[in-house]
C-alpha cells in the first residue's frame, strides 16, 4: 500500500467528532494566510489553496468568509506555528503542529498530556529526522509516462511517483504549486484528490497490549488540545 495512503487515513481521521475543531483550526489558517498575503485568492496561493482545502472538507462558506472580512476590517490577531517532538511508547514517535495566539497555553496543554500518558517531549529534531516533508499531489486522467513528461517540460524534479487506481506524486514542499500547475497545464479540467504538505516516518512501528492502549489514549488527548491542527506519527497499525 502506497504511502499516500496514510495521508488520507490521517486525513479521515480529522472527521467526524472533531468536526468543530477543524472549522476552527482553518478559521485560524485562512484568517492568518489573508494578513500575510493579502485577501485576494487569485494574488495569495497560500490562501487560495487553504480555501480549497477548507472546501473539501466542507467548512461552511460563512466560515471561510469571516475569517476572510476579519482581515478587512482591520481585526489584528496573530497566529503562530509550532511544532513539538514527542516520544511515545516503545519506538512510537509523534510530530505535533499547533497554531496559536498563545505559546505559553500551548506548551502547558501539551506537558498535561505528556504526564497523564508518560511519555516524553523531545528537542528540536530528536524525532523530525525520521520523517521525510514532502508535498503529495494525486489525481485522475493521465498515465504515468505523460505525468512524468509534463513535469521533466517543466523542470520539477520530483521525490517519487506511484500509480496505483490514480497518479500520485511526491515532492519538496516548496514545490506544491508548481507541480499542481504543471498538471493542470496538461490536464486543464483536473481535479486534485489530494494536495497536502505532510511527514511521513521512514520507518513505522506496531504497537501492541497497553503499548498500544496508551498510545491510543495519547492521540485522543492531543486531538482535544485547542491548539494542535495536525499530528504525525510512525506507528503502523493506528
Amino acid at each position: 500500500m502506497g504511502r499516500a495512503y496514510e495521508v488520507r487515513k490521517a486525513s479521515i481521521q480529522k472527521t467526524g467528532a472533531a468536526r468543530g475543531k477543524i472549522y476552527s483550526m482553518y478559521a485560524k489558517e485562512i484568517y492568518q494566510a489573508a494578513k500575510n498575503g493579502g485577501t485576494s485568492l487569485e494574488a495569495n496561493s497560500a490562501l487560495k489553496r487553504l480555501v480549497e482545502r477548507a472546501k473539501k472538507e466542507q467548512v461552511p462558506q460563512d466560515i471561510i468568509k469571516r475569517a476572510i472580512d476579519k482581515v478587512n476590517s482591520g481585526v489584528d490577531e496573530t497566529y503562530t506555528k509550532n511544532t513539538y517532538e514527542m516520544f511515545g511508547p516503545a519506538g512510537s514517535t509523534l510530530i505535533i503542529e499547533c497554531l496559536t495566539d498563545n505559546v505559553n497555553r500551548t506548551v502547558s496543554d501539551l506537558r498535561a498530556v505528556v504526564n497523564k500518558c508518560h511519555v516524553k517531549l523531545g528537542n528540536v529534531g530528536s524525532v523530525s529526522y525520521n520523517y521525510d516533508n514532502l508535498c503529495v499531489v494525486s489525481f485522475k486522467g493521465l498515465s504515468l509516462e505523460d505525468t512524468l513528461n509534463v513535469l521533466i517540460e517543466n523542470d520539477i524534479d520530483v521525490k517519487d511517483i506511484e500509480e496505483d487506481e490514480e497518479i500520485v506524486v511526491y515532492g519538496d514542499p516548496q514545490d506544491l504549486f508548481k507541480i499542481k500547475e504543471a498538471i493542470t497545464s496538461a490536464l486543464p479540467n483536473v481535479i486534485f484528490d489530494m494536495d497536502e504538505i505532510t511527514m511521513l516516518p521512514k520507518e513505522k512501528v506496531e504497537l501492541t497490549g497497553e503499548d498500544l492502549d496508551i498510545f491510543n489514549k495519547l492521540l485522543g488527548m492531543l486531538d482535544e488540545v485547542e491548539d494542535v491542527s495536525n499530528v504525525y506519527h510512525n506507528v503502523a497499525n493506528v
